[in-house]
């Protein structure tokens, strides 16, 4: 049990920290001098990123969040010794970089919408869903020009592929808690929606 809480109280703390490294902001930072945070949405994300320096930093952003993502997930999944079977410590780690992302202790705990860095967390716990999860994001992202409605269709199927590809009940609940999660940073971009004035990718 002491190895179990030792173990999960590392994780959980280099997960956040690797979570909370604000790629969007750096980039835009070094790049033109300005704060991402005073920008459009506000939000250190790709989307808002590609409202300053176009499409190229939207994916460079983009990928950097998912393998941000990634990293801790792996590192759980290689070096640690117990819980792993059941999927704890890299759910645990999984949960703190999704926080770390949209809580990151190194901008006054604001963030991004850890959608790539969700994403990059799937793929590490299940590679499969993840490649599907991603597609779906691109699919009905290029289909409704819209990044919002894009990542809420993919996060809120990712539960239901986790479960059908047979993976631990540790990953099904955190894709379940993290969709709600998400999907309620998305609630300015719900209202925007609802009431016609999104911004879209692309015209």
């Amino acid at each position: 049990m002491l190895n179990l809480l030792l173990q999960s109280a590392i994780v959980i703390i280099v997960a956040y920290l690797i979570g909370s490294i604000p790629t969007g902001y750096l980039i835009v930072k070094a790049k033109t001098g300005q704060d991402i945070r005073t920008i459009g949405s506000g939000s250190t994300g790709a989307t808002n990123v590609k409202r300053v320096l176009g499409k190229k930093w939207f994916f460079t952003v983009m990928l950097l969040d998912a393998f941000k993502g990634a990293l801790p997930v792996i590192l759980a999944k290689l070096f640690g010794t117990v819980g792993v079977s059941v999927g704890i410590l890299p759910v645990l780690a999984s949960v703190a970089v999704i926080i770390g992302h949209s809580r990151s202790c190194f901008l006054n705990f604001k963030g991004g919408k850890s959608v790539a860095s969700g994403i990059g967390t799937i793929l590490a716990l299940n590679f499969p869903v993840g490649i599907i999860i991603a597609a779906v994001w691109a699919v009905v992202t290029y289909i409704t020009k819209y990044v919002s409605v894009g990542s809420i269709v993919a996060v809120a199927i990712s539960p239901i592929l986790m479960y059908c590809l047979k993976s631990p009940v540790a990953y099904v609940v955190y894709c379940l808690l993290g969709a709600v999660y998400i999907i309620y940073l998305h609630s300015e971009n719900i209202k925007r929606l609802i009431a016609g004035n999104e911004n879209k990718v692309r015209n």
